[in-house]
C-alpha cells in the first residue's frame, strides 16, 4: 500500500473513488480492493504502518467504530482550522488543474 494526494489528477480514478468522495474523507484501498474510509482508513494505515492488525481489529469491535468515527467526523469539520502543512496543489501547482 502507498499514500499518494487524492489531488493527483487520475489518483481518485485509479481507486474507484470521485473526487468528492476523497474530499470528504481519508481512504485506504487493500491490494485486494477492500475500500476503507474516514477512522477505518486511519486504522488500516495504521496497521500497514506498523505491519500489525491491531489496529483494524480494534476498529471492529463493538462500540470502538462509533467512537472513532464520531471522532474522525469531528476532526473532519475542523480540519481547515488546524494547522498543517501546505495543500498537495499549493506544493505542486503544476500536477493540479
Amino acid at each position: 500500500m502507498s499514500a499518494e494526494p487524492y489531488q493527483k489528477p487520475g489518483i481518485p480514478a485509479s481507486a474507484g473513488l470521485s473526487t468528492e468522495q476523497c474530499e470528504a474523507a481519508a481512504w485506504a484501498v487493500s491490494p485486494d480492493g477492500k475500500r476503507y474510509r474516514g477512522a477505518g482508513a486511519i486504522n488500516a494505515s495504521l496497521a500497514v504502518a506498523t505491519g500489525v492488525a491491531l489496529p483494524l481489529l480494534l476498529y471492529e469491535l463493538p462500540g470502538i467504530r462509533q467512537l472513532q468515527d464520531l471522532g474522525y467526523a469531528f476532526i473532519a469539520a475542523v480540519r481547515g482550522k488546524l494547522p498543517g502543512d501546505k495543500p498537495y496543489c499549493k506544493q505542486h501547482p503544476g500536477e493540479c488543474p
